[in-house]
């Protein structure tokens, strides 16, 4: 380790150390990266995604409160109808009707589960193809959820339920951009045998699994947007920094920290989500304007260039936004841009300028290229470097 990285670990420390964290302070530090060692990066997402206060005083009284109400999410959203009266020793002859599946009622307990299970089943398709370059999702985690481990509890594993029904899946709000593919290059170059997944035995659970957890819940609580392709990709980095920590207390609750972290970035970010505010203010086609709008401003060959092939923002900038890049790079170098992103006090405002350089720095490939050259560019980023990308992002920061 050199004494420069040291400094920086050393530097973070301090800051962390500190009764108030000085918020300033640890944006200035995390926009250049948040060293992996002793669990920084964890505590650092947490704090720059408002999930602990600046008050260090009050973070382990906080985290048991949210930890406990996520545990209270899951008592009372994923058991299936009909089984908590079987717990508090109700008969199958006082079930009422109700309880029971074919009762007509939209509001019934049953027909919010069948419909609960259409949103399920694309949950489930697109966690479990996450990040099929590593191998981690596919891996079990040491600390399944406690439900399942109790035999007071008939807790319904979601993959159970998933196995169980033979609903079809509607489509579930997919690419608006006009662009159908949502994925990858680098993860496509993985094998197709991903789709074969070997069983855990029972008290076992695939990460993949705690993910889908998390989104099924998250949909649950936020009917207006419920679940739309895409957030899989959003908490999947999350996710897999805190289940990563070498803290063991922050591994073991990484399924409820990366819960309440994911739905403070949601927060942030669900716009882009919302088909009925593409073209709001406050909307993802917006947004992919304004990375031409910066273009322009700053290379108006380029741009220009662009503009005379056709070439929408929307054919590849409306992936890089609503993703926050998260499949254009390997996981690791999402974390470390997503260490900037997170550290923006304009919040997100730097992902424009990050976009506006990702075009800068192929210029001139783009330049000499047509539309079906620039495509594949634009579709298959060439650059894998993503510290020159966020150096020349920073220049353009800094020029405005």
């Amino acid at each position: 380790m050199s004494s420069l990285h040291k400094s920086r670990i050393a530097d973070f420390q301090d800051v962390l150390k500190e009764p108030t964290i000085a918020l300033e302070k640890l944006r200035e530090l995390s926009f250049s990266g948040i060293p992996c060692e002793g669990g920084l990066r964890c505590l650092c997402w947490k704090i720059l995604l408002n999930y602990l206060p600046l008050e260090r005083a009050s973070w382990t009284s906080i985290l048991a409160k949210q930890r406990e109400l996520y545990s209270q999410f899951l008592r009372e959203m994923i058991i299936q109808p009909g089984i908590a009266k079987a717990n508090m020793g109700v008969s199958r002859e006082d079930v009422t009707f109700e309880d029971h599946p074919l009762n007509p009622n939209p509001d019934s307990r049953w027909n919010t589960y069948f419909r609960d299970n259409e949103v399920l089943l694309q949950i489930d398709k697109d966690v479990r193809r996450l990040c099929p370059d590593i191998s981690f999702f596919q891996r079990a985690t040491e600390y399944p959820c406690l439900l399942i481990l109790d035999p007071q509890n008939e807790f319904e594993t979601l993959r159970k339920r998933v196995e169980q029904t033979t609903l079809k899946s509607q489509t579930v709000a997919r690419n608006r951009s006009g662009v159908t593919n949502m994925s990858s290059p680098h993860k496509n170059s993985a094998s197709s045998s991903l789709n074969k997944y070997e069983l855990l035995p029972n008290g076992c659970e695939a990460h993949w699994e705690v993910v889908e957890r998390i989104l099924f819940i998250y949909a649950k609580l936020n009917p207006g947007i419920a679940y739309v392709q895409g957030m899989n990709e959003i908490v999947g980095p999350l996710y897999y920094t805190f289940a990563t920590d070498p803290n063991s207390e922050w591994k073991e609750h990484a399924e409820a920290d990366t819960f309440f972290c994911f739905t403070n970035l949601m927060a942030e970010i669900r716009d882009n989500f919302i088909k009925s505010l593409d073209d709001s203010q406050c909307g993802i086609t917006y947004k992919m304007e304004k990375v031409y709008s910066t273009l322009k401003d700053k290379d108006a060959e380029l741009y220009l260039k662009l503009q005379e092939q056709n070439i929408k923002p929307q054919f590849f900038a409306f992936r890089w936004l609503t993703l926050l890049l998260s499949q254009e790079f390997l996981l690791p170098d999402v974390i470390r841009i997503w260490d900037s992103l997170f550290a923006d006090d304009n919040r997100f405002d730097f992902l424009l300028l990050v976009c506006c350089a990702m075009l800068i720095l192929i210029r001139e490939q783009l330049l000499e290229g047509d539309f079906t050259v620039n495509m594949r560019l634009l579709q298959d980023y060439p650059i894998t470097d993503v510290c020159q990308i966020l150096q020349k992002a920073k220049e353009l920061q800094d020029s405005q």
